[in-house]
Parts: C-alpha cells; sequence; structure tokens
C-alpha cells in the first residue's frame, strides 16, 4: 500500500486529467487543442498524513491524551517554526493557535500555520494519525502548478515528522498504568503466591503507613516492629496479630517488590520503589481522595468548601440543560 501511494505522481494524475478530458465534452475543439489551448491542474488543497498503527490501541490513546495535555503551546509561533521550518515573524499573517476538539471521546489536536494546518487524532481506536493539510500552496513559496506536487510533498511529509519531534512527553503513561494494575491483581512469583496491594483496602493503607514510619526510624526493621505499627494504625491489640498473618503481609510486600530481605538476618529493608509507591498511594488516599469525596458526597458537609460548591454548580448545570432539552425524567 505504502509502494501505491509513494508512486502517485503528478504524471500519473495529469494522465487521468487528460483521459477523461477525451470522454467528457468540453469547450476546445481539435483545433485548439493543436493549437496548445489545454485545461491544466492547479493545486487547491493537499494532504499529507502519517498513519502509525499500534500494537496496543488503548495504551496508545492514553500516550495521546497525555501528549496533548503537555504540548498545548504547540500552536506558538516559536513552536510552528519548527515544525513548518518557516521563519515567523510578526508580520507573518494568519493566526496561531493550539485547538482541542473532542468528538464523542475522542480528542484531537489542531496546529494553525497562515493557511494550512495540522491535525493530529487516534483514529478508530487503533492508529495515530497526522495530517497536514495545504489549502494555500503559496504559503510556502511554492506555485499551484501540478509540477510542483513534489516539492509540496516534501513540506508536508515533513511537517509530519517535526510535530512528533518538537512533541514531548514528561513520562512514560504506560509505565505508570501497569505498575498500578500490577498492584491490584494477586501475582505469582517463583511459585509463591502473593495477595493485591488494592489501593482502597484499609489494610494496605495501614501496611504503606507502617512502611512510610519504619523508613524514618530506622534503616531496617524486624517483623515484631512492623507488627506493632501495624496494629497501632489499624486498633488492633498487637498480640491478636499472629505469626503466621505477619508472615502474609512480609509475603506480599516482599513479592511485590515494596521491601527486600537483608542476608543473613531476619530484618528487611524499604526498597526505593516501595518508598515511592508507598507516598503516593497514602497521600493521595489520605489528603486528596478521602477529604475531596467527603466534600462533595456528604449531605451536609462541614461548611462551604469550595470543592463542594463548584461541583454543586456542575450538576445545577446538567440538570438545567436536561431540562432545557426536555430530557428530564
Amino acid at each position: 500500500m505504502q509502494r501505491v501511494c509513494d508512486g502517485l505522481s503528478a504524471e500519473k494524475i495529469d494522465q487521468l486529467l487528460r483521459k477523461w478530458l477525451r470522454l467528457l465534452p468540453h469547450p476546445f475543439t481539435t483545433a485548439d487543442r493543436q493549437a496548445g489551448w489545454l485545461y491544466d491542474i492547479s493545486i487547491l488543497q493537499a494532504e499529507f498524513s502519517l498513519t502509525q498503527v499500534l500494537d496496543r490501541p488503548l495504551t496508545g490513546r492514553a500516550f495521546f491524551e497525555e501528549v496533548i495535555h503537555e504540548n498545548l503551546d504547540l500552536g506558538n509561533p516559536g513552536q510552528v517554526q519548527l515544525i513548518f521550518n518557516r521563519r515567523v515573524t510578526k508580520r507573518t499573517p494568519g493566526r496561531f493557535r493550539t485547538r482541542v476538539i473532542t468528538e464523542g471521546v475522542t480528542p484531537s489536536l489542531h496546529i494553525d500555520y497562515k493557511h494550512s494546518k495540522i491535525k493530529q487524532y487516534h483514529k478508530e481506536g487503533r492508529a495515530l494519525r497526522t495530517e497536514t493539510t495545504i489549502n494555500d500552496t503559496r504559503d510556502f513559496c511554492i506555485g499551484k502548478r501540478l509540477g510542483n506536487l513534489p516539492a509540496l510533498r516534501e513540506v508536508g511529509f515533513a511537517a509530519n515528522r517535526r510535530l512528533l519531534d518538537v512533541q514531548q512527553l514528561s513520562h512514560d503513561c504506560h509505565v505508570g498504568t501497569t505498575t498500578f494494575q500490577q498492584l491490584q491483581r494477586p501475582l505469582v512469583v517463583d511459585g509463591q503466591r502473593a495477595a493485591a496491594l488494592r489501593f482502597g483496602d484499609d489494610t494496605v493503607q495501614a501496611l504503606l503507613q507502617a512502611l512510610l514510619v519504619l523508613s524514618i526510624l530506622s534503616p531496617a526493621f524486624k517483623q515484631k516492629e512492623l507488627k506493632e505499627r501495624l496494629a497501632q494504625l489499624l486498633g488492633f491489640d498487637p498480640s491478636i496479630m499472629t505469626q503466621g498473618k505477619m508472615t502474609y503481609q512480609l509475603r506480599r510486600l516482599r513479592l511485590h517488590g515494596f521491601i527486600e530481605r537483608l542476608p543473613r538476618t531476619h530484618r528487611y529493608r524499604v526498597t526505593t520503589f516501595g518508598l515511592r509507591v508507598a507516598l503516593f498511594y497514602t497521600r493521595t488516599y489520605v489528603s486528596v481522595l478521602r477529604p475531596g469525596l467527603s466534600q462533595i458526597v456528604s449531605a451536609q458537609p462541614p461548611g462551604d468548601t469550595r470543592l463542594r460548591s463548584h461541583f454543586d454548580k456542575t450538576t445545577a448545570a446538567v440538570e438545567q440543560w436536561c431540562r432545557d432539552a426536555k430530557l428530564a425524567a
């Protein structure tokens, strides 16, 4: 398919035109054509696309949404001149902007340069498609006659590639998604099964909080020290937490990579991965999710809060829209 597309030349397009001119009526007689009076083709619009098919479409969509989020400045003159390889000054006509348009649940990124634009979107949920559409060839000091198509192709395809080069992503969103999902499911390592570390589980939250405390108090801890901290956080008497229960907790922390056992000892150390995930788990739950939900779902929240007022306005606006559209039950 790519070879077929690459073979679409100005000569082939012109041959197609001549074929139809021989079949369709037009004002030029045979004598006119012999005298050199012929139709010519002008390029009013040319589109050049790059379609990158993804082997994991859902991951690709998450990636594209993060790309949009972190590249909203692509329409600035400084970025546009990198994409189109053209100098942009105060006298350069046209609007320079970045637009994000959502159709259904599919967002698309639009970048304008004079009469031309680049559109990037997640095509049919399976591919990242980048399209450069040139509506005036003179934006690039190129004539409109069909013979200028090769030069125009270089401009369009180069713009697609430069956009991908200019776009930046501060993090690999796939890594975060994979890590979180792995923690939500049980796993088996070397024949040993470990239970999941689910985000909303009270025991998991207490377990990770205990790890954070122990990582500050000492470089390594014993099972007894973890048992005492965990019992306090759960409101239990340490005596009811048996050896088997603690072995269960230590095993799942170790197999999930949160702790490691020091050689030839009965002490454990919190890993860098464990420290970072434990901080994120506990701080997000305690400082963001729990107080935020209490404000927006409580029938009688403790005083008027900004978050609650914004949610109330959003709810009222949606309900009003439903009434206006006669969609209310």
